[in-house]
């Protein structure tokens, strides 16, 4: 299980402050939507170039010009980027072939799916990363609930991440759903001792999966 920390809502300064403090406990970097609209694609690149090891997700939460976009974030460093589940089939399959060029990936975010149906439509267009995505306003109602992870109950052969509000408190509701990749932001970012909580979210991880291996 993968530990993707978002950085969102943040200056330039702020997200490579963190990163570096953070860098030892976390899998997968997220640039948040809020970030790449305030600095553009060039923050990609200054995060690729001082991190060149670490895999890069740039949450375009693309909707239309799917194959523009996708060319932008993976030209800029990216290895993965975000489109919605929303958007047109063409959208997703013009980005899915771009990043096949790139080498790269596509996570298709779910935000306001309700619908199975939807799942199985990305499936068969190619799409094997999915992230559940409990939104920052949903979040002023309550927490990630089952209902969230129903959607993809009977899927297989697709990894699945899951965001939204997640901390170390509500880690243990969620782990026990076994996503392949923890999306954390503010449960990491806005503590005081940033370093220290992604150490113990990764180590929360570690020891759920230590005490579920028997299992599998």
């Amino acid at each position: 299980m993968k530990l993707q920390l978002a950085l969102d809502r943040l200056s330039r300064e702020e997200c490579l402050d963190i990163l570096g403090e953070t860098y030892d406990s976390i899998d997968w970097i997220e640039i948040g939507t809020g970030v790449i609209k305030e600095y553009g694609m060039s923050i990609v690149t200054e995060i690729r170039e001082s991190f060149p090891e670490s895999i890069i997700v740039t949450d375009m939460k693309t909707c239309d010009a799917g194959k523009y976009e996708a060319a932008q974030a993976f030209e800029a460093g990216a290895d993965i980027t975000t489109v919605m589940a929303f958007a047109a089939d063409q959208t997703i399959s013009d980005m899915l072939d771009v990043a096949l060029e790139h080498k790269g990936r596509v996570m298709v975010d779910l935000l306001g799916v309700t619908n199975k149906l939807r799942i199985n439509q990305l499936q068969n267009l190619g799409v094997d990363l999915i992230s559940l995505h409990f939104g920052k306003d949903m979040q002023k109602k309550g927490n990630i609930t089952g209902d969230l992870f129903e959607l993809v109950s009977e899927s297989s052969g697709i990894e699945i991440a899951v965001a939204g509000g997640i901390n170390l408190d509500s880690l243990s509701s969620i782990l026990s759903y076994a996503p392949d990749t923890l999306i954390v932001g503010g449960g990491i970012t806005k503590q005081d001792n940033r370093k220290q909580a992604a150490a113990q979210i990764k180590e929360a991880i570690k020891e759920y999966e230590k005490s579920h291996s028997h299992c599998s």
